[in-house]
């Protein structure tokens, strides 16, 4: 399954909102820096889809703020 994910880095609050079935927008306090945001975005999203953060891998966007993540079963 594929996921469009929106990440807000630098955030002043941790938020996650589903947009419709395959994406969502995440606010994350993590900076962009050194994959900070990505790993708190994903353990945000991870948790809202009751999986574990390592089933989840970023296929597209890992350097821009609209990613394509993709969910292993």
């Amino acid at each position: 399954m594929l996921i469009k994910l929106k990440v807000h880095p630098d955030s002043r609050k941790t938020a996650l909102e589903r947009k419709a079935d395959d994406a969502f927008e995440v606010w994350v306090k993590a900076p962009a820096e050194n994959g900070r945001a990505n790993a708190a975005a994903l353990a945000q999203l991870a948790a809202a889809l009751g999986t574990d953060a390592r089933k989840l891998h970023i296929v597209k966007g890992a350097t821009s703020p609209s990613k394509i993540v993709k969910v292993y079963t």
